[in-house]
Order: C-alpha cells, then structure tokens, then sequence
C-alpha cells in the first residue's frame, strides 16, 4: 500500500515536479528539476522509512543531489552503474544497489581503470552503492543511503563478462587473519596499490577496511604516506572496502562526516590490533543502570524533508 499512498497522497506535488523522464545518464540527471519537501500525511511520515525507500524501483526523476547523512538521508536523482563495463562488473544485481551520485559512478568507473593496471586485476567487482533513491535499506547497511557510498570487492576480477546468475553465486574472498589482526596470503600489493589509489583520489573523504590491512599499508608503504589519513580501520570490510565520497561542492542538503584525525593514522590502526590480540577487560556494568533503549526504525519523518519529494516523484 506505500505507492498508492504516496500517489494518493502527493498527487499535486508531483505534478509540480514533472518532466520527461530523464535518460540514465550523467547530464541529463543534471537538469531535472530540484527536490522539494513535499507535504505528507502523518500516516506516511510515520512509516519505516526502510520499507519505503526499499520499494522504490526507479530513481527520482530530478537534479541529482544528496539529502542528509550518510546513515540518514535519501539520494535525487541517482545514476544506475552500468551492470557490465570494459573494467567493472556489478555484483548482486538482484538486490538492485548499484545506483549513485553521478560522482560515485564516475569514481568507480576510474578506480576500476586503475585496477584493471594492476597485474591479475581485469577490473573491479562492485558491491552495493545505493538503491535507486537512496535512503535506508530493508537489509543490510546502515549507511549507504545519500548515493555517496560504494563497495568494493576484495577478490581480484579474473574476467568481467561473468552472467547474472554467476553474480548471484560468486563470493569475494576474506583477506584477515586472526580476527582481522593481520591480512593473510591473498593480500598482495595489488590491493594495496588499488586502496591507494582510491584514497588519493580528491573526491573520497575516507575508506573503511578491517585494522589489520590498515596496519600491513603503513608498513610497507615507503613513499607519500599522506593517502593513509583517509584509510580507516573498522569491524568487517575484510571482503571489501567500503569507499566514502565527501559531498560534491555545492551540494547544501548534503552533511559530511566529520574529517579524520590528522597524521596517517597507523597508531590508532595498530591500537586495534592490539585491542584485536589482547581484548581489554569488560567494563562493569552499573546494576541500577536502565536496561538500554532498542534502536528505533528510522520513518520517513526522520530524513530531511526533501526526502518526502525524491519519494513522490515518478
């Protein structure tokens, strides 16, 4: 029932935001008209805002611009990646993610030129992106939500003509040892030089990857070590990266994290090895202390408002 409500429901304001739909392509989504809040009932602002965004098929035929954070927010105006390119090849295509900023597509499109350099790499294998308008997802990623996030596969493409079944069945490869402490003996200086790459690129404000391939970088990299700021240790991401674009300048509904510490970070990566190979002590927990809150659904009320018009438009 959520289409029809929103159609029922914002009739009017669509029509304000018509237009032919546009090609999915870079310039077009450029010139769609601009997202606007769009009044709603109660009934629908209150709705999980996941279940809403996680039926959407189709992106917001509008001016592509992100609204929000990156774990609450919704994309205009996303761009789909290509499922197959000459160096790259979106996985999953069931869970239909690879949708994104025009700036997120682009990126992922060099990086994978970049990649497919490298000795054994004939390209990228990408995760997911973004849905189709973004916002929160019914499974998976808290983040991911204002177009701006991508995945990227561990295991080095050996061909990027696999068919949409092998895309279904194909698995990356894990590259951490001993709880993510260490890389093991898949890592090679590919990945290194691939994650490099990425983070040296000006449009990326930072890359999460498991502690240990952070702490094997900053031993052996010899040379500008000014890239390692932006790489940043994290639970999992040993059968991925997971690349983080900044805001595109002059995006104003869209919110950056907060920058990095300074320096190359490889004490704090090495503080969560440590913390990896001798856990610390558990904290006491305070017997009178309240029993914690369950997290709360996000609704579609606690998104910005233009999130309301990337839904209702069609």
């Amino acid at each position: 029932m959520i289409r029809p409500i929103l159609a029922l429901t914002l009739l009017a304001a669509l029509a304000a935001c018509g237009g032919d739909r546009p090609s999915k392509n870079l310039q077009s989504m450029s010139r769609g008209p601009v997202a606007t809040v769009v009044p709603v009932s109660g009934v629908v602002s209150s709705k999980s805002a996941k279940q809403l965004f996680g039926n959407e098929h189709e992106p917001s035929r509008q001016r592509s611009e992100s609204f929000g954070s990156y774990a609450r927010g919704c994309a205009a105006g996303n761009v789909q990646l290509p499922e197959t390119g000459p160096t790259w090849q979106a996985m999953r295509l069931s869970r239909n993610r690879n949708w994104g900023q025009p700036v997120t597509i682009d990126f992922i499109q060099d990086l994978s030129r970049k990649a497919a350099q490298q000795p054994g790499w004939s390209g990228l294998y990408v995760g997911d992106i973004s849905q189709p308008k973004g916002g929160p997802m019914i499974t998976g990623h808290a983040s991911h939500q204002i177009g701006l996030d991508a995945d990227i596969w561990m295991l080095p493409p050996k061909n990027t003509s696999l068919d949409r079944a092998d895309r279904e069945k194909i698995s990356s490869i894990s590259m951490q040892r001993a709880k993510g402490a260490y890389v093991n003996g898949d890592w090679t200086r590919q990945h290194h030089e691939i994650l490099k790459a990425a983070a040296s690129d000006p449009r990326v404000a930072r890359i999460f990857v498991f502690p240990g391939a952070k702490v094997q970088m900053c031993k052996d990299e010899t040379g500008d070590r000014s890239w390692l700021n932006k790489v940043r240790p994290w639970y999992g991401h040993h059968y991925h990266f997971h690349v983080r674009l900044a805001c595109p300048p002059g995006a104003t509904g869209c919110v950056n994290q907060a920058a990095p510490p300074p320096g190359d970070g490889c004490a704090d990566a090495q503080a969560w090895v440590n913390n990896i190979l001798n856990p610390p002590p558990p904290k006491p927990r305070d017997p009178n202390a309240p029993k914690p809150k369950p997290k709360r659904e996000l609704t579609l009320n606690d998104l910005p408002g233009q999130c309301s018009g990337v839904l209702a438009s069609r």
